[in-house]
Parts: structure tokens; sequence; C-alpha cells
């Protein structure tokens, strides 16, 4: 479904390398949690897949096209709240579809009410799923807790029912009661909606809780973009967050590549080529 075909990107100039022959391919349905350190390239990642920015080599593909722009396909859920302050709850959550799909004339016709009474329906529907009741569609962000904020952007991406489900950091800036929270709810989702996932952390044990995959990004050296070097398949029921198996991927992402045991830890690694020339 996904492809990420030896992607490069770099900033700046003289040009800085952040990824470097990224090659990954992702299945329909797959909950990929993107590990590594500050500043490796996670949100790049994400970037490149919504389309947000274009590849400086490589490509991106979806189901074999590139996708330069953002649209309803992919869903984005921003480490920091993306929430309007003037809008309630429920206008946030369908703000985005109507937009889309009326102009600003339009909405001063009959077929608009119509379908912004279906897209609050909608909108309810994503408000219980994600945890909250419907007096809190009336609310304005500044009366919501920060995992409230966060179950509003949660629905608002999943309004467009997208196909890809994008989020960067999305639970870093929460309390570790309400992470746990919003850690059970998302992967409920994933289970329930079949929406293909990935998501970004820099926390090893989240990501081996959340993920059916985890992929380690990590720069050999400084003056190199991340690689991809470590690419482990999570089965169903395991959720193994040993700590030796914690120790082994956090110094994946440091760029100390040591060889893991995937026999021993209840995992199955996807030896990409980049691991294996270091094994």
């Amino acid at each position: 479904m996904i492809r990420f075909d030896h992607v490069g990107m770099t900033y700046g100039s003289p040009a800085r390398p952040v990824l470097e022959g990224i090659a990954l391919d992702i299945r329909q349905g797959e909950f990929v949690c993107v590990l590594g350190q500050t500043g490796c390239g996670k949100s790049t990642l994400l970037r490149l897949l919504l389309g947000a920015e274009r590849p400086t080599s490589g490509r991106v593909l979806i189901d074999g096209r590139e996708h330069r722009h953002p649209d309803r396909t992919r869903g984005y859920v921003p480490q920091r709240y993306s929430l309007f302050p003037d809008k309630t709850v429920l206008d946030n959550i369908t703000f985005g579809p109507e937009v889309s799909e009326f102009s600003l004339l339009a909405r001063c016709t009959p077929n608009f009410y119509r379908r912004r009474r279906e897209l609050r329906a909608v909108a309810f529907e994503y408000l219980r799923k994600t945890g909250l009741r419907e007096a809190d569609a009336w609310k304005y962000p500044e009366q919501l807790s920060g995992g409230m904020q966060q179950r509003v952007a949660i629905a608002q991406a999943l309004m467009t029912e997208p196909r890809i489900l994008l989020m960067d950091e999305a639970f870093s800036a929460l309390d570790p009661g309400t992470r746990r929270e919003m850690q059970q709810m998302i992967h409920g989702l994933w289970q329930s909606l079949g929406t293909t996932v990935l998501f970004v952390t820099h926390n090893t044990h989240e990501a081996l809780r959340m993920g059916s995959r985890v992929v380690v990004l990590a720069k050999e050296t400084p003056d190199h973009g991340s690689r991809v070097v470590r690419d482990l398949e999570i089965p169903q029921g395991s959720r193994d967050d040993s700590a030796e198996l914690v120790r082994r991927l956090e110094e994946a992402s440091e760029g100390r590549l040591l060889k893991p045991s995937p026999a021993r830890f209840g995992v199955k690694s996807r030896a990409a080529a980049s691991v294996a020339g270091h094994g």
C-alpha cells in the first residue's frame, strides 16, 4: 500500500541530510510505530507521506502513485493541539469537511445545512468513539483538559474516514495516566476501523505496546541522514517490552547497531538491507 522508495531528504544550504535511502513498505492495516531520537527525521517521514513536503530524492507511493498534496485519505494528529480556540468542539471536528465540500457562497444554500446536519451526526459518533460525552460538543478548547483536547484532535482527523492516520508524538505532552488511556483508546480504534497507522514516538515502551511493527530510524554518523536500522514485527498478543528488547531498540536508535535475536524476544525481524550490512 505505502512505499518509501529510497527516499532522501535534505534541508538548507549547504545541504544537511535528514533522511537517506529510506526503503520501507507498509501494508494496509498495519500499526507502525516509528521510533528514534529527537532530530532523526521521524516527523519529516510523516510530512512526506502526508504530502506536505516533497523528497529530495526517491519517491513516496500510495497504491503505486505519488500524492503531492495533503487530502482526505490521510488524517494527521500533531504533537501540539490543532484546535481553533474560537470554535466549539463540534465545530472544530466538522470544520475540515465543511470547508472542503462547500465554498463560502455555497454555505447559504439549503444543501449546506442538510449536509451540516449529516456531518454533525458523524461528529457525535466520533466523540463517543474517542471517549467524550455529547455535552462536551458545546465546549471550547480552553474548557478542556489536555487529554480531552487530544481526543478532539483525533476525532477531527478521523472525520474524513482516512485510510491512513499519521500521529506525530501525539501523546508526549500528556501525564502518564492520561497517556495510557489514550494509548488504549487509539489501539482500540485501530482494531475496529482497520485504518493504517503511522505513529511517531521516542518512547520505546510505547512503541512496543502499541505497534504491530516497530521501525527504528538512526544516523550512522552526524554527517549522514537517518536510515531504517531496525524493522520488527510484533505478533498480536505478544506486546513484549522486556528490558533486554527495550535496551537493544534504544541502542539502535542511538546508532549503536547491535543485531537483535528475534526468536528470543518473541518478535520477527524484517531484516532490511541497511541492517544486514551491519551484522
